[in-house]
């Protein structure tokens, strides 16, 4: 596959957005419901994770399924595209939100537990573009079903 850079920079930051969308909708999700659950940073984290991965390949899984695509081709691409996107983000983003003094126990009121959150996806969205651009570059993560759109 030959891309010059700023296409090759272009599409890493389009498959980013897109994970970031899938992400922030499970992180703020898990986020929301373990605070006001007053469930604990370890509850915390891997609710979000899990809803983020849900959310993520979700949302790759249901235009490929408009394509005409069976569920089990359609897991197959989302798995093969957004592992790695996905991972390098939650690490990124939980990662932010656990180093911040206090952040993942603030309450749903607080700016800092609002604030933080978005600053852990803006992070998260900084550290993944070179991660899918590497990936693209050789062919995989968004690269794999760059064709069916």
């Amino acid at each position: 596959m030959h891309h010059n850079s700023e296409s090759l920079t272009r599409q890493a930051i389009t498959a980013t957005r897109h994970c970031l969308t899938g992400c922030a909708i499970g992180e703020v999700l898990g986020m929301v419901i373990t605070n006001a659950a007053n469930l604990g940073a370890v509850a915390s984290v891997a609710v979000s994770t899990a809803l983020a991965f849900g959310f993520g390949y979700g949302l790759t899984i249901a235009p490929l399924l408009r394509t005409g695509l069976g569920l089990r081709k359609a897991l197959g691409l989302a798995l093969a595209a957004d592992t790695v996107s996905i991972a390098t983000m939650e690490l990124s983003d939980n990662g932010f939100i656990v180093l911040v003094p206090g952040a993942i126990n603030a309450g749903l009121t607080t700016a800092l537990f609002w604030v933080s959150l978005a600053v852990s996806l803006i992070v998260a969205f900084i550290i993944t573009v070179p991660v899918n651009r590497i990936l693209i570059k050789k062919g995989l993560g968004h690269a794999v079903i760059h064709h069916y759109h």
